[in-house]
């Protein structure tokens, strides 16, 4: 699974006009579920996610996480993360789940936030989603769980 955290100040995500999820000062979460990728993908995520030191504190440096500081997460399935563009002008997306595999995982990874206490608001899986953010810092991290196995 890939991720793209951005940190916000503020989020929130449209789906036909309508505000499905909005959060305060928290994360916006990409998140992009591989056709590789397993359940332990998502838990890891979800475990790595709140404790990431990503906020600033007193002094002005990143000493403080999403569990620190209370923050909540607006989590949004996109399965264009997966894009290889090493060929041609069009982006494949061959190495994306099918949105039946990618859902449970998606929910799985909301599911593990929320067990770890995080308030998570979500997007529409599969819907074409107006998303709204406002970027603090600006302060944007990537996670590929394929990496965190190697390391």
């Amino acid at each position: 699974m890939k991720a793209l955290l951005q940190r916000v100040s503020k989020a929130s995500v449209r789906v036909a006009g309508d505000t499905v999820g909005s959060i305060g000062p928290g994360l916006c979460v990409l998140v992009g579920v591989g056709d590789d990728d397993a359940d332990d993908d998502a838990a890891r995520l979800a475990r790595r996610v709140p404790d990431l030191r990503l906020f600033e504190d007193d002094e002005g440096k990143t000493n403080r996480s999403l569990a620190d500081t209370g923050g909540s997460v607006l989590a949004i399935s996109q399965f264009t993360l997966l894009a290889d563009t090493r060929r041609g002008r069009r982006p494949s997306f061959n190495g994306a789940a099918r949105p039946d595999v990618a859902e449970p995982l998606f929910e799985r990874f909301v599911a593990g936030l929320r067990e770890a206490g995080v308030d998570v608001a979500t997007g529409r899986f599969g819907a074409h989603m107006d998303l709204e953010i406002s970027a603090d810092g600006p302060l944007t991290i990537l996670i590929d769980t394929k990496e965190a196995r190697r390391a």
